[in-house]
């Protein structure tokens, strides 16, 4: 409220160049406010890989400012910066790095960051930064020298401006700020973009929206039960990453603080001046777009890193440098889920378990909500409902499938039950501005929160995971946390007061939007523990920050059962991805209200084709398990889960390129087609992988859909039919409720299951079947990574297998991509076909390693173009060739 009121203009900000430091580790310097003329420290500092990091703090402050920790993995490697030329006015910073230079203006303050003599950001251009220092509160304030009566008639004056300064009302809410005001923001000014990207969660479209006429981007995480669609107040999880593109370059904003943040978007053209030939001619003027990004932040410091790209993988990778990369996820974690608010007891488990088998759909994972507990004590069963777990579970584990139970942070005030007491003994909940135990109302009525910001907290509660701790637990348990936003019922805006304290004596709204992060980190490194550090876990959570990829998966939280909810959960999962985040996904069928069967059908096969897939619903749905719809519908969603699970291969394999490489698993049409501008807007349709794109349905009765086939130079082949695509471009294909549009990119090999088995743990000796599709050059490339899928050997013991798969000049060949990789397998390719393949061979040989040769036998489809070779048994950890003559 108070940053609104600056407006663009003169910054009052003048940097002072004798104070300017160089060491190895950055540039230091300090700017005056030309008013109240407080010091700011300013440092700048450029980490290897591109990447330029701005801080700025108060020079003396009253006390220590807030800090985001344990967010970076890190603390970065830095490249020492040089001052190549200073002038009046102005002072030039080099790296190492030739390309980029910082240029530094002192009055008013700016900094200008070039790329080969280009200006691709400008940081305090419209003279937004704000920083309110910490002062003493009023109370202790000395009059000065003017007599006494002055002072006090001041009072009451100064009491009028401080409102929303020490103190601030929400609604009935009394928010005291022990520290007074202590808020900060800037701008940055991204030079010829007007495409910008991420900073989830919001229920709104990919591309980012002016706000000029409107409400900004808020970024505050909060438990918003059927968040409206078109929305820019924040919802469960917070990544403070903007992403800004245009044809030949991609850069990123990470503004790395964890306090409720604003972001204000305005979009402009400006006219560009560019010097001509002759002295003769007026400079010409060209139009270039101009994209201004405003941050404002309640409180903390500013800490920003620009992330130069220059392409988006770079900018990913440059994100997962600071942040990490996605955790690598047990194999049967890409299964389905099949959850519900709430399976009631455990015949109602053994029945819903039983059901997938006489239906023959392949299921992973049951999953009991809240229900299952002691009146909502986690870590605890439901007597009546639950009295045997351990034998549920093994129930479970004979049928090769697991369990996963919710695990909230709030807990039951409650003397007997032990966790509880436990807490209150050694001092573990966070507290209220008095020191007692912050009470709020969540699930089990009156709760206190653990304080997840405390080491020793996480540690405590890592622990509570033990076999021997968490009675009836056993290692096919998975966990979910929900409601870590906090959700604090009938709390200001149903969460925690930001006056709250936390570890090392913070306020709550300093932390706020790292609750959950710390939530899931202590939850992932208990299932970690349990097993020794042998175990990859699985942790869901619903509340995020920057770096939650590193523990597991998120999912958009409370959707309706509607068309629009299923529509927009394709910009929202897209938007998460590219801030890191690749195990996403959304409540299949809506969690809120009843489906029609037909929106249900939909929202399966478009579930089959995204990171995580997992259908929940509430306690008032009508049950939906995915055969109560009619033999119809049955058959179109069994066809569609086994679909995902035949694809299982290459979605592991990209999860590993995420996991190596931080490469988003699901992604925007643009960052495959980068100078693509028609792909810029697109969000009906998406990437997994490079090689697959997908178009779900999301119109009711539709019968036809318009999809975007990119790339003049491409070809797309229908990924069931296996035929060439007409020429690319915008295409109108005809859908019937059977399945939804699927292409196969020219010049990939996507590995596939010949068959889908009952969970992913059946089908680990059923073999490969490869797609090889030829791009103009009749050539193909694509990979398969392979591990046991559940444990850590893949990283301590080097117990993977990588392969690659190339075809050129009509061979197709496997080779080794990693030679580390010591994993080996039974499993044969049994199966290859081409697509495209311009005419009928006269034959096929196969040859291996040890030369032995042996005729393949063929079919070749004229009207498709797709020759599919057969009975290969080809062993998938060995070299081969395939001659196709």
């Amino acid at each position: 409220r108070r940053q609104k009121l600056l407006h663009p203009g003169k910054s009052l900000y003048r940097a002072l160049l004798d104070s300017v430091t160089l060491s190895d580790e950055s540039v230091k310097f300090q700017i005056i406010h030309e008013e109240n003329k407080v010091l700011l420290q300013v440092e700048i500092c450029e980490i290897e890989g591109n990447i330029f990091r701005l801080k700025i703090d108060e020079a003396a402050p009253l006390r220590a400012r807030y800090k985001v920790p344990d967010v970076l993995i890190k603390e970065p490697t830095t490249q020492r910066l040089f001052i190549s030329q200073k002038e009046a006015g102005i002072f030039m910073l080099s790296s190492v790095n030739e390309d980029y230079k910082l240029q530094v203006t002192t009055n008013p303050f700016q900094i200008e960051l070039q790329s080969k003599g280009e200006t691709v950001l400008s940081m305090n251009s419209n003279g937004l930064l704000y920083f309110e220092h910490l002062q003493p509160p009023p109370s202790d304030r000395k009059p000065t020298g003017e007599n006494k009566e002055e002072a006090a008639s001041d009072s009451f004056k100064e009491k009028e401006e401080d409102l929303g300064l020490w103190q601030e009302k929400f609604g009935s809410f009394l928010d005291i700020k022990a520290h007074g005001p202590s808020s900060v923001g800037m701008d940055f000014s991204l030079h010829g973009f007007d495409h910008v990207y991420g900073i989830p969660q919001h229920t709104e479209a990919l591309l980012l929206k002016n706000t000029s006429d409107g409400d900004a981007y808020r970024l505050y995480n909060l438990d918003i039960f059927g968040h409206k669609i078109h929305d820019k107040i924040g919802v469960y999880g917070s990544v403070p990453l903007l992403l800004a593109h245009k044809p030949n370059r991609t850069s990123g904003i990470f503004w790395l603080n964890s306090s409720e943040t604003l972001v204000d978007i305005s979009t402009k053209a400006v006219a560009e001046h560019t010097p001509s030939g002759s002295a003769a001619e007026t400079a010409k003027q060209r139009a270039v777009p101009l994209t201004d990004v405003r941050w404002m932040s309640e409180s903390g410091i500013i800490d920003v890193f620009l992330l130069m790209g220059p392409t988006a993988f770079d900018t990913f990778k440059q994100f997962a440098q600071l942040t990490g990369t996605q955790a690598l996820p047990p194999l049967f974690s890409l299964g389905y889920h099949q959850c519900r608010w709430n399976y009631e007891d455990e015949q109602d488990v053994t029945t819903v378990d039983a059901g997938f088998d006489e239906h023959d759909i392949p299921y992973d994972v049951i999953w009991l909500d809240i229900e299952h507990t002691d009146g909502k004590r986690y870590f605890t069963w439901d007597k009546k409902k639950f009295q045997n777990p351990r034998k549920m579970q093994e129930h479970l584990r004979k049928k090769k499938r697991k369990l996963v139970v919710i695990v909230d942070p709030h807990i039951k005030i409650d003397p007997t039950y032990a966790l509880y007491s436990q807490a209150k003994d050694k001092g573990y909940f966070v507290k209220d501005r008095n020191g007692q135990d912050f009470e709020g109302i969540c699930w089990p009525g009156s709760s206190c929160y653990l304080d997840f910001t405390d080491p020793e907290v996480r540690r405590w509660y890592a622990d509570q995971f033990a076999f021997k701790t968490y009675k009836g637990s056993t290692n096919i348990l998975f966990v979910w946390n929900d409601m870590n936003e906090p959700s604090v019922f009938k709390g200001a805006e149903l969460t925690m007061q930001k006056d709250a304290v936390h570890y090392n004596n913070w306020e709550h709204r300093e932390v706020h939007n790292l609750y959950g992060f710390y939530q899931q980190m202590a939850t992932a490194e208990g299932l970690i523990r349990r097993s020794s550090g042998k175990e990859r876990p699985f942790v869901l959570t619903r509340s995020f920050f920057a770096g939650s990829q590193k523990y597991g998966a998120v999912w958009t939280g409370d959707n309706t059962a509607e068309w629009g909810y299923l529509k927009i959960s394709i910009p929202m999962l897209l938007t998460i991805s590219m801030a890191g985040i690749s195990f996403c996904g959304a409540d299949v069928g809506g969690f809120i209200g009843d489906p029609e069967p037909e929106l249900l059908v939909r929202w399966y096969q478009a579930g089959a084709y995204q990171p995580f897939f997992r259908g929940h619903s509430n306690m008032e749905s009508k049950r939906r398990e995915p055969w109560l719809f009619g033999e119809k519908n049955t058959q179109i969603i069994r066809e569609a889960i086994r679909e995902r699970y035949v694809l299982l291969p290459y979605l592991y394999t990209l999860f590993y390129r995420a996991h190596t490489a931080a490469e988003p698993v699901m992604r925007p049409l643009w960052i495959e087609f980068p100078g693509k501008i028609e792909t810029f807007g697109v969000e009906s349709e998406y990437m997994l992988g490079n090689a697959l794109l997908v178009h779900p349905v999301t119109e009711q009765d539709a019968k036809a859909v318009s999809v975007l086939l990119p790339g003049s130079e491409e070809i797309w082949y229908d990924f069931r039919k296996l035929k060439r695509m007409e020429d690319p471009g915008t295409l109108k294909i005809p859908v019937t409720l059977e399945n939804i549009p699927v292409f196969q990119r020219g010049g990939t090999v996507i590995p596939l299951k010949t068959a889908a088995g009952k969970s992913t743990e059946w089908m680990i000796e059923i073999s490969y079947e490869l797609h090889v599709a030829l791009d103009t050059e009749a050539c193909a490339i694509g990979e398969l990574y392979l591990d046991d899928g559940h444990s850590f050997q893949y990283l301590h013991k080097k117990q993977f297998l990588y392969r690659k798969f190339t075809f050129h000049k009509n061979i197709l060949s496997s080779s080794c991509t990693d030679e580390s990789g010591q994993y080996h397998t039974t499993c044969v390719v049994e199966r290859v076909i081409v697509l495209g393949f311009g005419q009928q061979p006269t034959f096929v040989t196969a040859c291996s390693k040890d030369g032995k040769e042996k005729e393949v036998v063929f079919t070749y489809d004229t009207k498709t173009s797709a020759l599919m070779l057969e009975n290969l048994a080809l062993s998938v950890d060995a070299d081969w060739e395939i001659c196709i003559n």
